[in-house]
Protein backbone atom coordinates (compact mmCIF):
# COMPACT_ATOMS: atom_id res chain seq x y z
CA UNK A 1 0.00 0.00 0.00
CA UNK A 2 2.74 2.49 0.93
CA UNK A 3 4.81 2.01 -2.26
CA UNK A 4 1.68 2.69 -4.33
CA UNK A 5 0.93 5.86 -2.36
CA UNK A 6 4.47 7.13 -2.84
CA UNK A 7 4.28 6.27 -6.54
CA UNK A 8 1.06 8.29 -6.86
CA UNK A 9 2.66 11.30 -5.18
CA UNK A 10 5.75 11.00 -7.36
CA UNK A 11 3.60 10.98 -10.50
CA UNK A 12 2.30 14.44 -9.56
CA UNK A 13 5.74 16.02 -9.15
CA UNK A 14 5.73 19.54 -10.59
CA UNK A 15 9.20 21.10 -11.07
CA UNK A 16 7.89 24.66 -11.48
CA UNK A 17 5.63 24.45 -8.41
CA UNK A 18 8.46 22.74 -6.52
CA UNK A 19 10.71 25.75 -7.06
CA UNK A 20 7.98 28.12 -5.84
CA UNK A 21 7.32 26.08 -2.70
CA UNK A 22 11.01 25.67 -1.85
CA UNK A 23 11.21 29.47 -1.73
CA UNK A 24 7.82 30.10 -0.10
CA UNK A 25 8.50 27.69 2.77
CA UNK A 26 11.97 29.11 3.44
CA UNK A 27 14.07 26.01 2.82
CA UNK A 28 17.39 27.81 2.41
CA UNK A 29 20.35 27.61 4.77
CA UNK A 30 19.55 29.16 8.13
CA UNK A 31 15.83 29.53 7.32
CA UNK A 32 13.05 27.89 9.32
CA UNK A 33 12.43 25.20 6.69
CA UNK A 34 16.07 24.50 5.97
CA UNK A 35 16.55 21.26 4.06
CA UNK A 36 12.87 20.56 3.42
CA UNK A 37 12.39 18.90 0.02
CA UNK A 38 9.26 19.50 -2.06
CA UNK A 39 7.72 17.66 -4.98
CA UNK A 40 5.48 20.61 -5.86
CA UNK A 41 2.09 18.96 -5.23
CA UNK A 42 -0.91 21.06 -4.24
CA UNK A 43 -2.76 20.25 -1.03
CA UNK A 44 -6.12 19.32 -2.66
CA UNK A 45 -4.30 16.69 -4.74
CA UNK A 46 -2.64 15.31 -1.61
CA UNK A 47 -6.04 15.15 0.10
CA UNK A 48 -7.45 13.10 -2.79
CA UNK A 49 -4.61 10.61 -2.52
CA UNK A 50 -4.76 10.50 1.29
CA UNK A 51 -8.48 9.68 1.19
CA UNK A 52 -7.71 6.42 -0.60
CA UNK A 53 -5.24 5.32 2.08
CA UNK A 54 -7.09 5.86 5.36
CA UNK A 55 -6.39 2.20 6.18
CA UNK A 56 -2.63 2.78 6.18
CA UNK A 57 -1.08 1.47 9.40
CA UNK A 58 0.64 3.75 11.91
CA UNK A 59 3.90 1.97 11.10
CA UNK A 60 3.59 3.02 7.47
CA UNK A 61 2.43 6.52 8.41
CA UNK A 62 5.57 6.73 10.55
CA UNK A 63 7.64 5.99 7.46
CA UNK A 64 5.96 8.89 5.69
CA UNK A 65 6.58 11.20 8.63
CA UNK A 66 10.25 10.23 8.71
CA UNK A 67 10.65 11.22 5.08
CA UNK A 68 12.65 14.29 4.06
CA UNK A 69 10.04 14.98 1.40
CA UNK A 70 7.46 17.52 2.56
CA UNK A 71 4.52 16.03 0.70
CA UNK A 72 5.20 12.60 2.18
CA UNK A 73 4.93 14.07 5.68
CA UNK A 74 1.87 16.18 4.91
CA UNK A 75 0.03 13.32 3.21
CA UNK A 76 0.86 11.11 6.19
CA UNK A 77 -0.55 13.73 8.55
CA UNK A 78 -3.70 14.11 6.45
CA UNK A 79 -4.19 10.34 6.60
CA UNK A 80 -3.66 10.47 10.37
CA UNK A 81 -6.26 13.24 10.65
CA UNK A 82 -8.73 11.25 8.57
CA UNK A 83 -8.14 8.21 10.79
CA UNK A 84 -8.67 10.32 13.90
CA UNK A 85 -12.01 11.67 12.67
CA UNK A 86 -13.31 8.15 12.09
CA UNK A 87 -11.98 6.64 15.33
CA UNK A 88 -13.65 5.88 18.65
CA UNK A 89 -12.37 7.69 21.74
CA UNK A 90 -9.86 5.05 22.84
CA UNK A 91 -8.18 4.97 19.47
CA UNK A 92 -8.26 8.78 19.28
CA UNK A 93 -6.05 8.78 22.37
CA UNK A 94 -3.57 6.52 20.57
CA UNK A 95 -3.53 8.76 17.51
CA UNK A 96 -3.16 11.90 19.67
CA UNK A 97 -0.14 10.34 21.41
CA UNK A 98 1.31 9.24 18.07
CA UNK A 99 0.99 12.82 16.82
CA UNK A 100 2.79 14.26 19.84
CA UNK A 101 5.61 11.73 19.50
CA UNK A 102 6.17 13.07 15.99
CA UNK A 103 6.41 16.80 16.62
CA UNK A 104 10.00 16.71 15.31
CA UNK A 105 8.53 15.66 11.95
CA UNK A 106 5.70 18.21 12.00
CA UNK A 107 8.24 20.83 11.12
CA UNK A 108 6.69 23.45 8.89
CA UNK A 109 3.78 25.77 9.41
CA UNK A 110 1.38 24.13 6.96
CA UNK A 111 1.95 20.73 8.59
CA UNK A 112 0.96 22.26 11.93
CA UNK A 113 -1.91 24.41 10.74
CA UNK A 114 -3.70 21.71 8.75
CA UNK A 115 -3.60 19.13 11.55
CA UNK A 116 -3.08 20.48 15.08
CA UNK A 117 -6.64 21.82 15.64
CA UNK A 118 -8.19 18.62 14.27
CA UNK A 119 -6.17 16.23 16.44
CA UNK A 120 -4.61 18.02 19.42
CA UNK A 121 -7.34 20.65 19.76
CA UNK A 122 -10.18 18.20 19.33
CA UNK A 123 -8.73 15.66 21.76
CA UNK A 124 -7.93 18.15 24.53
CA UNK A 125 -11.11 20.21 24.27
CA UNK A 126 -12.85 18.55 27.23
CA UNK A 127 -9.66 17.47 29.03
CA UNK A 128 -6.78 18.86 31.05
CA UNK A 129 -4.77 21.29 28.90
CA UNK A 130 -1.37 20.79 30.55
CA UNK A 131 -0.02 19.31 27.31
CA UNK A 132 -0.51 22.64 25.54
CA UNK A 133 1.33 24.56 28.24
CA UNK A 134 4.21 22.09 28.06
CA UNK A 135 4.38 22.58 24.30
CA UNK A 136 4.22 26.36 24.49
CA UNK A 137 7.23 26.40 26.83
CA UNK A 138 9.24 24.24 24.45
CA UNK A 139 12.32 25.62 22.72
CA UNK A 140 11.02 24.07 19.52
CA UNK A 141 9.32 26.57 17.19
CA UNK A 142 6.85 24.03 15.85
CA UNK A 143 5.78 22.74 19.26
CA UNK A 144 4.98 26.32 20.27
CA UNK A 145 3.01 26.80 17.07
CA UNK A 146 1.12 23.53 17.71
CA UNK A 147 0.17 24.85 21.15
CA UNK A 148 -1.43 28.07 19.92
CA UNK A 149 -2.90 26.74 16.64
CA UNK A 150 -4.54 23.80 18.43
CA UNK A 151 -6.73 26.29 20.26
CA UNK A 152 -8.51 27.12 16.99
CA UNK A 153 -10.74 24.15 17.83
CA UNK A 154 -11.58 25.74 21.20
CA UNK A 155 -12.33 29.09 19.58
CA UNK A 156 -14.83 27.45 17.24
CA UNK A 157 -16.56 26.12 20.36
CA UNK A 158 -16.65 29.62 21.91
CA UNK A 159 -13.92 28.78 24.43
CA UNK A 160 -11.23 31.49 24.54
CA UNK A 161 -9.46 31.08 27.87
CA UNK A 162 -6.58 28.94 26.66
CA UNK A 163 -6.07 30.91 23.47
CA UNK A 164 -5.67 34.08 25.50
CA UNK A 165 -3.44 32.47 28.13
CA UNK A 166 -1.14 30.92 25.54
CA UNK A 167 -1.08 34.15 23.54
CA UNK A 168 0.07 35.97 26.66
CA UNK A 169 2.86 33.44 27.17
CA UNK A 170 4.02 34.03 23.59
CA UNK A 171 3.99 37.83 23.64
CA UNK A 172 7.76 37.99 24.00
CA UNK A 173 8.59 35.20 21.58
CA UNK A 174 11.04 36.39 18.95
CA UNK A 175 9.94 34.35 15.91
CA UNK A 176 7.80 35.90 13.19
CA UNK A 177 5.91 32.64 12.62
CA UNK A 178 4.77 32.70 16.23
CA UNK A 179 3.76 36.37 15.96
CA UNK A 180 1.63 35.50 12.93
CA UNK A 181 0.11 32.42 14.57
CA UNK A 182 -0.88 34.28 17.74
CA UNK A 183 -2.24 37.22 15.76
CA UNK A 184 -4.29 34.84 13.64
CA UNK A 185 -5.80 33.08 16.66
CA UNK A 186 -6.59 36.40 18.33
CA UNK A 187 -8.30 37.52 15.13
CA UNK A 188 -10.38 34.33 15.22
CA UNK A 189 -11.38 35.13 18.81
CA UNK A 190 -12.47 38.56 17.60
CA UNK A 191 -14.71 36.99 14.98
CA UNK A 192 -16.55 35.19 17.76
CA UNK A 193 -16.48 37.92 20.42
CA UNK A 194 -14.95 41.28 19.54
CA UNK A 195 -15.13 42.54 23.12
CA UNK A 196 -13.00 39.65 24.39
CA UNK A 197 -10.35 40.49 21.79
CA UNK A 198 -10.42 44.21 22.54
CA UNK A 199 -10.07 43.60 26.27
CA UNK A 200 -6.99 41.47 25.63
CA UNK A 201 -5.53 44.03 23.24
CA UNK A 202 -6.01 46.91 25.66
CA UNK A 203 -3.95 45.01 28.21
CA UNK A 204 -1.17 43.99 25.83
CA UNK A 205 -1.10 45.91 22.54
CA UNK A 206 1.69 48.25 23.61
CA UNK A 207 3.98 45.27 24.25
CA UNK A 208 2.88 43.07 21.35
CA UNK A 209 5.13 42.46 18.36
CA UNK A 210 3.91 44.62 15.48
CA UNK A 211 3.10 41.67 13.24
CA UNK A 212 1.04 40.03 15.97
CA UNK A 213 -0.97 43.21 16.47
CA UNK A 214 -1.51 43.71 12.74
CA UNK A 215 -2.79 40.18 12.30
CA UNK A 216 -5.11 40.43 15.30
CA UNK A 217 -6.79 43.66 14.15
CA UNK A 218 -6.92 42.80 10.46
CA UNK A 219 -10.75 42.74 10.41
CA UNK A 220 -11.16 46.06 12.25
CA UNK A 221 -12.35 49.12 10.29
CA UNK A 222 -9.40 50.97 8.75
CA UNK A 223 -9.58 54.02 11.00
CA UNK A 224 -9.75 51.87 14.12
CA UNK A 225 -6.78 49.82 12.93
CA UNK A 226 -4.75 53.00 12.55
CA UNK A 227 -5.56 54.04 16.11
CA UNK A 228 -4.42 50.71 17.51
CA UNK A 229 -1.20 50.83 15.49
CA UNK A 230 -0.50 54.41 16.56
CA UNK A 231 -1.27 53.63 20.19
CA UNK A 232 -4.12 56.12 20.35
CA UNK A 233 -6.72 53.88 21.96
Amino acid sequence: MLPQLIKELQSLENPKQKEILQSFFKTGEGEYGEGDIFLGIKVPDQRKIAKKYTGLSLTKIQELLNSKIHEHRLTGLIILTNKYKKSHQENKANLFNFYLKNTKNINNWDLVDLTAPNIVGDFLFDKNKDTLYKLVRSKNLWEKRIAIISTLHFIKKQEFEDTLAISELLLKDNHDLIHKAVGWMLREVGKKDIEVLKKFLKQHYKNMPRTMLRYSIEKFPEEERKKWLKGKI
